[in-house]
């Protein structure tokens, strides 16, 4: 669904709560404290603009509610019809759409509410449920790179080392033909890389493939390892003596994310850095999808509402 025809369906605040009911409710409207099946709709006789046109009213408990009560759209006055757009533009952008772009396009008020309206569309496309890489028999690429920690001083010579540890790691896995994962990580010691290899790649994998890191073997138990394949990105880009080992599948998903970071977003934080990747992560997987927007709605529905008291807490202080 593209932004024209989200705009014809979406016109009005009740067109867009009722397609939130139906996807949220597709077997008839429940009520979200006791469950009970026997509600009424109840509509508004006055409406204004930071209120829904209709809510429920559930006769078992006697509770009133919305149908986006527990949903990452609770508490918000910003009109459903301009969520809906920016969920549109956001999966849409193929390098991503800053919140300053977002505030000019869809004439929201102020940059902090257009801020908080994208992280809050970002946490709604984690992906929890998750199979693993490579279960149907697929060749699965792992690589590494580094976001942030540009030097002020351009003209001091610093060693690789240290450039890198001005810089976070994003460890990448890419199936081919298949599905993304982006995972920020502390640091590329053998525990941290051997616990997201196991989690994350099936044991029925056909050929795990890396760069030639010191790491990676260490970080593989013995199937992976009788597995595991590499090239020398030193000397080469794909292995002479076997043209399917290489990593330029997974390569090409990270040119795509520090293109955006790089053209869209300038710079991130590396506060709300996973978040950034789970927008870049889901919207690669979903490129192919026609009912990606459809999608990312229901998460919406199905996510809980993220306060902006703690989008902006120090995570060292939790």
């Amino acid at each position: 669904m593209n932004l024209i025809q989200v705009t014809q369906e979406f016109a009005t605040e009740e067109q867009c709560l009722d397609y939130l009911v139906q996807s949220r409710w597709p077997n008839g409207v429940k009520c979200p404290i006791c469950q009970s099946v026997e509600v009424k709709k109840v509509t508004r006789k006055t409406l204004t603009e930071n209120k829904r046109p209709f809510t429920f009213a559930c006769q078992s408990c006697k509770h009133r509610f919305s149908p986006t009560m527990g949903t990452i759209f609770h508490g918000s006055h910003i009109p459903l019809k301009t969520w809906f757009m920016a969920v549109t533009i956001v999966m849409d952008a193929k390098k991503g759409m800053s919140a300053n772009q977002l505030k000019e396009h869809l004439n929201i008020g102020s940059y902090r509410t257009a801020w908080y309206m994208v992280h809050r569309i970002r946490k709604a496309m984690v992906d929890d449920v998750q199979t693993k890489l490579g279960s149907g028999y697929g060749t699965v690429e792992v690589d590494e790179t580094y976001i942030g920690g540009k030097s002020k001083r351009r003209r001091q010579k610093k060693t690789r080392v240290e450039l890198m540890a001005k810089k976070d790691m994003v460890l990448g896995m890419r199936e081919r033909g298949g599905r993304v994962r982006f995972f920020h990580v502390p640091d590329a010691k053998k525990e941290t890389v051997k616990a997201l290899l196991d989690r994350h790649i099936s044991t029925g994998a056909k050929r795990i493939v890396t760069d030639s890191a010191a790491v990676y073997p260490f970080a593989m138990d013995k199937d992976f390892q009788s597995i595991h394949r590499t090239v020398n990105h030193s000397i080469e880009w794909v292995n002479p003596q076997d043209i399917e080992v290489h990593t330029n599948t997974v390569e090409s998903a990270f040119s795509l994310l520090k293109r955006g970071i790089i053209g869209s977003f300038h710079r991130v934080s590396i506060k709300h850095l996973h978040r950034y990747l789970s927008e870049f992560e889901t919207r690669f997987n979903m490129r192919k999808d026609a009912d990606r927007f459809g999608q990312i709605v229901r998460r919406m529905l199905n996510t809980d509402t993220m306060e902006y008291a703690e989008l902006i807490a120090d995570p060292s202080q939790a």
